[in-house]
């Protein structure tokens, strides 16, 4: 799968750059900006080429059949968000019984225009005392990749902003949905 991947990206004219410091075996990995449905299949390729088993949210919605099975096999969670769980605490729980995990959020939780992200990802990196990689698609350049690996500080706005800084290098395919 890795080099059927690596063969897609290569014929799309895509590049990747940057990785995820071998050390690290359990991250939660930002993917912003999203902007598009697109965002899924350039980040599920890249994923592939790089081997990286990753989980990701998605509206229990779309686990129907077939897309429920393979959204299941390509490491799709359901999430259903009527109900009021506290699905920080279930994530954590899961960083915790894996020696191995890496768990993709989009932090504007949508692909509309959000300047108010979601925080979810901070308080899952923060409860399991992992990581947050800054993964990135920018449109305009090709470019997939990894920057940054951000260690959450506890202060949480100071510390979004920080990371916020990053992305707005970064243009999704909508480029007026993404980060400002």
């Amino acid at each position: 799968m890795s080099k059927i991947a690596a063969f897609i990206y290569k014929l799309l004219g895509w590049k990747t750059v940057g990785s995820i410091p071998p050390e690290l075996k359990k991250y939660v990995i930002l993917a912003a900006p999203h902007t598009s449905n697109w965002d899924f299949l350039y980040g599920r390729l890249y994923f592939y080429i790089f081997k990286i088993p990753v989980k990701f949210f998605i509206k229990k919605e779309w686990f129907f059949f077939p897309m429920g099975f393979l959204f299941d096999l390509m490491g799709g969670v359901p999430v259903d968000r009527s109900k009021n769980t506290n699905l920080t605490d279930e994530i954590a729980k899961s960083f915790e019984q894996n020696d191995k995990m890496a768990m993709m959020v989009t932090p504007e939780g949508t692909r509309s225009y959000s300047p108010d992200w979601k925080k979810g990802f901070y308080f899952i990196a923060q409860k399991a005392n992992v990581p947050i990689i800054l993964g990135f698609l920018d449109y305009p350049n090709k470019e997939a990749g990894f920057g940054p690996v951000f260690y959450p500080t506890g202060d949480i706005d100071k510390d979004i902003e920080e990371i916020k800084s990053f992305y707005r290098t970064k243009k999704g395919r909508f480029p007026e949905k993404g980060v400002l």
